[in-house]
């Protein structure tokens, strides 16, 4: 990821300025920027540089930016500008703000109706519109849709689109597009036309329809030949709930013969409009095209119409293979009764076994090849499994099981054999999943069977929500349930203050300590105390702790050591009184004119003392 994160910082052309990394596929990366001619986000497609020098690779990436600069439709993302230069190769576009349809789709398992009807039709009108400029996507998939928070669709990866007028790239004419939503056509490397995206598109509504893939396999060339050659299990088996007219229009989008499919996206989106008017409706089925093969009895009922002699000839093969056939029957019947009753009449050919025990040995080449000059055993049927306690190669588990009885004939009825054999403890590599939505990967790592738990880390180049790296890094191997942490973006780093030491300060320098900290006042809680009324007795955050700026500190404040009020109710005058003594209440051998001036005076300089702290706890509050 290091080798992408130079370009942040540099503007292209004097113009794009690349701010951060949203996205890494297999050809390119995609970085968020900003065009400062308009003044507007957008998204940077760079052409990755291992590849770059690729011709095939290049010519890809200039498709896609031809492909979609010929198109203009709100669902379907834009283009803005290309570059293909020998340094470095890009496309500016329209910077999509959402995910991936396939992350909702893992989110959501089974979408409702309203969604599927609502997205399909957002996709049709952007095919529609591709399909009238000549131009085929031919990767529809959901990994493909971009779903934006407003619910609106955009189609974006026009990398491998079939242009008008053009030799695009057909990848040595094999299949092309991702095999689990590839049509018949595309897995056979045959001709392919607009009609391709509409069987794509039906096994992405079959996705949202019932949670699961209607092909596949262990590899994708498995998954490939489902597609040309099996049916898919019927959606509504899957998902009772979803009306017969969905069923409907998904099983007809996958029919394996184009010529069965909808001939244009403006078909299927109109009877997607008849089932959003009617989810009750029930189609009327389409009649498939006829097979063109011709039969002989087409011919010989031809024949028969005009000379029934012909007829009759040409049943004649007819009858002469099924007597053929019956005595053909009759002869192996017959020699299996002879060979019961005559040849092998005596039973003490037979041979009772006891079946040898095999659990715990190693399945070499030596005891195959003695599996393979056995009177007594088939060569055994082999199945591989994973295992925690044995090694790989080790027979864990055998049918029939050791010590079981079993009649054979020798050369000719042996006993057959199933075998169980050690893969070892399963092992499960870890790729890379650095710059990719951690939704995405805690997903795929929790299928493996792997737990995972996540932390967040403050990170300046990739977007919130991307994974930074893992641990254990891309290659390690992990065991069933282990655990692994995913490493997740939160953002740029937040800029920090200090907080200061406010013990000492009253109300008024308190706040102005906090704005030169650019810090706020939190809560203030007013205490009994012997501290001077307003002065600060504690503080909420440490003094000299790292804190984001804005961050509030809350106080206590001295109301006076008379203070008798809740706490949120200001000191009064009385409450600033000073506690009065033993010795003052029992009072000195002075005069009574000596006392009052004592206590005028004293009065009077606690009241200007009052005031003053009043009138500096009002201006703490108002401001």
């Amino acid at each position: 990821m290091e080798s992408y994160e130079r370009y942040v910082g540099q503007v292209f052309d004097n113009r794009y300025r690349i701010e951060r990394v949203i996205g890494v596929g297999g050809m390119a990366v995609v970085f968020k920027a900003t065009d400062t001619l308009m003044r507007r986000e957008v998204a940077v497609k760079i052409l990755r540089e291992e590849i770059a020098a690729d011709t095939q690779s290049v010519q890809r990436f200039i498709n896609e930016s031809k492909a979609v600069a010929m198109l203009s439709h709100q669902n379907i993302v834009n283009i803005y500008d290309v570059s293909v230069r020998e340094n470095v190769k890009y496309i500016v576009m329209e910077y999509v703000e959402g995910i991936t349809l396939k992350s909702y789709i893992e989110h959501r398992e089974i979408l409702s109706l309203k969604e599927i009807i609502g997205y399909t039709t957002q996709i049709l009108r952007g095919l529609a519109h591709a399909h009238k400029k000549k131009i085929v996507h031919r990767d529809i998939k959901p990994q493909n849709i971009m779903l934006l928070k407003n619910g609106v669709i955009k189609v974006t990866d026009f990398g491998i689109a079939k242009l008008p007028n053009a030799d695009t790239l057909t990848v040595t004419d094999k299949a092309i597009g991702t095999v689990f939503y590839i049509s018949p056509e595309q897995a056979s490397g045959k001709k392919i036309d607009a009609r391709s995206d509409l069987y794509s598109l039906g096994v992405m509504m079959y996705e949202m329809a019932t949670g699961k893939l209607p092909f596949t396999a262990d590899s994708p060339v498995s998954v490939a030949l489902m597609q040309v050659n099996d049916e898919p299990k019927s959606p509504r088996e899957l998902n009772p709930n979803i009306p017969v007219g969905l069923e409907q229009i998904i099983l007809r989008a996958m029919e394996k013969d184009p010529g069965d499919r909808y001939q244009s996206a403006e078909e299927m989106l109109a009877q997607i409009s008849e089932l959003r008017e009617n989810p009750k409706i029930v189609f009327k089925e389409k009649k498939k095209k006829a097979g063109r093969k011709s039969t002989g009895s087409d011919s010989s009922t031809g024949s028969g119409k005009k000379k029934g002699g012909k007829q009759s000839k040409a049943m004649f093969p007819i009858i002469m293979g099924v007597t053929v056939a019956f005595l053909i029957v009759g002869c192996i019947a017959g020699y299996y009764i002879l060979d019961k009753l005559l040849i092998n009449n005596s039973l003490n050919d037979y041979k009772n076994i006891t079946v040898d025990n095999f659990t715990g040995v190693y399945y070499t080449e030596e005891l195959q090849e003695w599996f393979s000059a056995s009177s007594y055993y088939t060569m055994p049927d082999v199945t591989y499994v994973y295992s925690d306690t044995a090694p790989a190669g080790v027979i864990v588990n055998q049918k029939p099981t050791a010590d079981e009885t079993r009649k054979v004939l020798p050369g000719k009825q042996k006993c057959t054999i199933q075998l169980e054999v050690s893969l070892g403890e399963r092992m499960i590599p870890i790729d890379d999943y650095t710059v990719m939505d951690y939704r995405n990967a805690e997903s795929e790592l929790r299928r493996l069977g792997l737990k995972v738990k996540v932390e967040y880390e403050e990170n300046d180049v990739l977007d919130i929500g991307y994974v930074i790296r893992t641990d254990p890094e891309a290659g390690a191997q992990l065991r069933e349930n282990d655990t692994i942490i995913l490493y997740v973006s939160k953002g740029a780093e937040l800029e920090k203050t200090y907080v200061p030491d406010f013990n000492g300060m009253n109300e008024a320098q308190i706040l102005l300590k906090l704005m030169e900290s650019k810090l706020e006042p939190g809560t203030v809680l007013y205490v009994k105390s012997e501290r001077p009324v307003g002065t600060m007795v504690t503080q909420s955050v440490s003094p000299w702790a790292a804190v984001p700026v804005y961050s509030r500190v809350d106080f206590t404040i001295s109301g006076g050591p008379s203070y008798s009020g809740n706490g949120t109710t200001k000191p009064t005058a009385e409450d600033m009184k000073p506690v009065e003594t033993a010795e003052e209440k029992n009072g000195d051998s002075k005069s009574g004119s000596d006392s009052g001036t004592g206590s005028g005076s004293e009065s009077g300089s606690e009241t200007e003392g009052s005031g003053g702290k009043q009138e500096t706890e009002d201006w703490f509050d108002d401001n």
